[in-house]
């Protein structure tokens, strides 16, 4: 159904033909021009196309619309909700589109298919009155495509206003009974394979904790914030801006979802603090904690540093003991970023790769070995990376967190200690990778090869007390369901002669 008109003039291309500012006929009612387009929906519009157009990430483009639309306080937070809300829930809100419309989903116009997704997650998942996500959305798409699009888009939205998400996953998901896991991605908006990657990686927990897992990953995160060591502590930082330190890490501060631009604080700006999830900081503090064969000669190294935030950590860390770091970074940009996040610190950086960095072997106390993954466990940071990754991702990326675990075994003293982290719970990422690399360096490797460096596998929960639920070890797995983190995984390995 199209919408009526809103004015008495003639209308081309549902814009008004006539001078700015003419008004209706006398002797008849209604506004002189359009309403005035919402700038916060303008604002999340325009970073939906941004994320189709130009495969933009979400995190980095946002700031800058912000800053193009003039959106500060409320309407900022209204706008990164909406944007970065509706990214997460693509597969979710484009079923309900697509049972709500005739035409195939790939038929409908992008531009518009945008715009009915932002409209549909206001209806499904905001508290926006159905009337008003209606019809600011049907607005939008008057501006740009004219009448006869947006009466489209009014019938669709019209049709998924009908039924609240629970109904609409009731008549849409998989049958629970059948295939719990698929219906857990439905409701929860994540691709099958990531939901089954979660599934495997909570192994006999999953039945109890994967609808809680998929939930927590599915929801708006809270903003953590790094205290650098040295600079300010986590009470004075959690002071001047209002939020709390955080439960487990000495360094963290966590600030409400919402809470605008963060690199507007002064505290940040300033360098004093930087944005890292608190899983994060305690990776890098699990390295720093080890214990070691031998003294710690306070030559740590980080072979895979961008952007710099774990860097600065252990930078700031080594620097109060009178050390130095190494971190490699194999690209030009990304390796400036560290120099930014580590200036002032006794920091090296190396632009190479980090398999094949232009550093002495056996040389380091502390090496962090953070890989490149699939970064399934911070999808709630990345809204549109759900829908990217692919599980032809893996292989890949496996294959190439081999080789690096690998070099950093060989950059570590006997004695020393070799911290795996992944921003992933995919086994394939964590403990195949693990399982691969000290198996080829085992006792058995040493009796065929002869004598050799071989790894040993630290306990990584001793070096996180009084973070909860840390499963049977060795190894740890962080859970946002559980620790209010990133899904981050550490391992510690210890280079024995």
């Amino acid at each position: 159904m199209t919408e009526p008109r809103r004015s008495g003039r003639p209308h081309r291309r549902g814009r008004p033909v006539g001078p700015r500012g003419a008004g209706p006929p006398r002797g008849r009612s209604g506004p002189a021009r359009p309403p005035e387009l919402d700038p916060a929906r303008m604002a999340a519009l325009e970073l939906l196309t941004a994320v189709r157009v130009r495969d933009a990430y979400a995190n980095l483009a946002m700031p800058a619309i912000l800053r193009r639309h003039r959106l500060h306080g409320r309407d900022a937070a209204l706008a990164t909700e909406l944007g970065y809300g509706t990214l997460r829930a693509q597969g979710l809100v484009d079923a309900v589109i697509d049972a709500c419309t005739e035409r195939p989903l790939h038929r409908v116009e992008p531009p518009l298919l945008d715009a009915l997704r932002l409209g549909a997650y206001q209806l499904l998942r905001t508290r926006v009155p159905a009337h008003a996500a209606v019809d600011t959305t049907v607005e939008l798409v008057r501006v740009d495509a004219g009448s006869r699009a947006a009466g489209f888009v009014n019938a669709v939205l019209r049709r998924v206003g009908e039924h609240g998400e629970a109904a609409w996953v009731e008549r849409l998901a998989p049958d629970p009974k059948d295939d719990p896991v698929g219906h857990a991605a439905f409701a929860h908006a994540h691709p099958r394979w990531i939901a089954q990657a979660f599934a495997d990686a909570l192994g006999a927990r999953a039945g109890d904790e994967l609808d809680a897992a998929l939930a927590a990953d599915d929801a708006r995160p809270a903003v953590h914030l790094l205290a650098r060591p040295g600079e300010i502590t986590a009470e004075e930082l959690a002071l001047v801006t209002g939020g709390e330190p955080a439960p487990y890490s000495p360094y963290g501060v966590h600030l409400e979802p919402g809470a605008g631009d963060v690199g507007e604080l002064d505290v940040v700006r300033e360098g004093l603090a930087l944005v890292q999830d608190e899983g994060s900081q305690l990776v890098a503090l699990g390295l720093a904690r080890s214990p070691l064969a031998g003294p710690d000669g306070l030559r740590w190294l980080d072979l895979c540093a961008g952007p710099g935030g774990k860097s600065a950590l252990l930078g700031g860390l080594v620097a109060l003991e009178g050390g130095t770091l190494d971190a490699v970074e194999p690209s030009e940009h990304r390796a400036d970023l560290v120099r930014r996040a580590v200036e002032g610190l006794p920091v090296t950086v190396h632009t190479a790769d980090g398999r094949a960095a232009p550093l002495a072997d056996g040389a380091f106390d502390r090496v962090l070995v953070d890989v490149p993954c699939t970064g399934l466990g911070a999808l709630r940071r990345r809204p549109e990376a759900r829908w990217r990754r692919k599980p032809d991702d893996v292989p890949g990326l496996t294959k190439l967190q081999r080789e690096l675990l690998t070099a950093a075994l060989r950059h570590v003293r006997p004695g020393g200690v070799v911290a795996y982290a992944t921003c992933s719970p995919h086994l394939a990422e964590t403990l195949g990778v693990i399982t691969a690399v000290t198996r080829a360096r085992g006792p058995r490797s040493s009796e065929r090869d002869g004598p050799q460096a071989r790894a040993e596998l630290l306990d990584a929960r001793s070096v996180m007390p009084g973070v909860p639920a840390l499963g049977a070890g060795p190894t740890v797995q962080l859970w946002p369901h559980r620790h209010g983190t990133d899904a981050m995984f550490l391992t510690l390995i210890r280079q024995v002669s």
